[in-house]
């Protein structure tokens, strides 16, 4: 569910990496369009803008919880992030999903695939 007055998406991708020291390890890139409103900002008519920002965002492997982030007004607009996962596999299936305080939620899932090498 996403509101009229904003566009929301995520663009997410999982590579598997080669760690000499540790094995595989899979790195997860998110990307997040999110109006993230403190609350505290004043619009060109001096009123304030209502709070509107991501609180629990979690992250899974094949169906498994890998990453659970409770955010507040400290996160700026569209954040970006950036997570490890050991033990995933090409082909497995890394899901994301946020919920915000107004009750808006959003997934998206991508399969993990191989870092390419230069």
């Amino acid at each position: 569910m996403v509101a009229a007055n904003m566009v929301a998406n995520m663009k997410l991708r999982a590579r598997l990496k080669a760690d000499a020291a540790s094995g595989a390890v899979t790195e997860v890139k998110l990307l997040i369009s999110h109006v993230m409103e403190t609350g505290r900002r004043k619009d060109d008519l001096n009123q304030l803008i209502p709070a509107h920002f991501i609180q629990l965002l979690t992250a899974t492997l094949n169906g498994k919880p890998v990453l659970e982030a409770q955010w507040g007004t400290g996160v700026a607009k569209n954040p970006y992030l950036t997570f490890h996962v050991k033990g995933a596999k090409l082909g497995d299936i890394i899901n994301v999903t946020w919920h915000d305080n107004l009750g808006q939620t959003e997934s998206a899932e991508v399969a993990v695939v191989q870092e390419l090498t230069p």
